[in-house]
């Protein structure tokens, strides 16, 4: 059995009590919920791992093929990591999402989880007037924070900001963040489900309970401050022939570029994987002129490390995350 190809993935849907519909109408997206709040486009996590739909593996589930394949299709860049590393989310907020934060690797682990969570957000749409909750808008202390949480007055204090298409927002482990009702972005995270969540408005959940609150575990990780990163990609438009690209964000866990292409050659290097999200168009995937398999709005494309150099041609915008 041949390994070492492109795979395409079927995502993980979830239908959390503030999600719409717009990834199945608009990425294709498949479930049998009515709403489809986040589709795990790229994921090993076991708590929604991705399938692939094309090849030898077809069927074959992410972690399973990773498992049989061996940690090399990760690239040599994850060298460092336990595990796959990365988790990319296409998210629908019709509502607003809760307070929340993440930990960091160190106080995950001494809690039993592999990884915290950095994450980054690009804004993909939004309806107008819409925002989200970006770190604090000015430095509180512990006290302080404690106080608003039991009195319900956090969003007081909260840095409210509002969102346009090509926003990005990196979110370092133990920032507080709420995505905004209105907006579809993709997120490209560590594979970690680790949330704790502050505040939710009051809201019921599917069982007509309110949903559980992680406070003690909040108050030890959250960082009592601003934001540290601007709200716009941390490089500037490049152009090629045959493709423009954008570097969203960068750091030791993942590299995150948008790009618009019409023909351009990629590398799958022995260095690391690449993922292809495709936010929007049509095209194929070539290797030596001929054509291993066509994608589209909505699709996920997983290039495991080694596969070499391969051609996008068509009319696109992917985002391309490596490590």
């Amino acid at each position: 059995m041949s390994l070492i190809y492109p795979v395409k993935l079927k995502a993980a849907c979830k239908d959390y009590i503030w999600g719409g519909t717009r990834l199945r109408t608009e990425y294709r997206q498949q479930s049998r919920a009515d709403k489809i709040a986040e589709s795990w486009m790229l994921s090993a996590h076991p708590d929604g791992p991705s399938t692939i739909v094309n090849g030898e593996c077809a069927g074959m589930l992410l972690p399973d093929y990773f498992a049989r394949a061996g940690h090399s299709v990760f690239g040599t860049d994850c060298a460092g990591f336990p595990d796959f590393p990365v988790l990319i989310k296409l998210i629908d907020a019709k509502g607003k999402l809760s307070v929340q934060v993440h930990p960091d690797d160190a106080y995950a682990r001494a809690h039993g989880e592999l990884f915290g969570k950095t994450e980054m957000w690009y804004i993909i749409a939004n309806e107008p007037g819409a925002s989200l909750y970006y770190g604090f808008n000015h430095k509180i202390t512990k006290d302080e924070f404690k106080k608003r949480i039991k009195e319900n007055t956090i969003e007081e204090v909260l840095n409210k900001v509002p969102v346009h298409p090509g926003d990005v927002f990196f979110i370092e482990s133990r920032t507080l963040h709420a995505i905004g009702a209105g907006i579809l972005l993709a997120e490209i995270q560590q594979s970690s489900n680790l949330t704790y969540r502050i505040y939710d408005y009051g809201r019921l959940g599917k069982d007509g309970k309110p949903r559980q609150l992680h406070i003690p575990q909040a108050l030890d990780v959250t960082r009592l401050d601003r934001p540290t990163w601007p709200t716009h990609p941390q490089g500037s438009r490049e152009k090629f022939s045959g493709c423009s690209r954008i570097l969203l964000a960068s750091c030791d866990i993942f590299t995150v570029y948008e790009m618009e292409i019409n023909e351009f050659q990629l590398d799958a290097d022995e260095k690391s994987f690449n993922s292809l999200v495709c936010i929007g168009g049509e095209a194929k995937l070539l290797k030596d002129g001929k054509e291993e398999l066509s994608f589209g709005k909505g699709d996920s494309i997983f290039v495991p490390a080694g596969y070499g150099k391969y051609t996008v041609k068509g009319n696109c915008r992917v985002l391309m995350t490596t490590v």
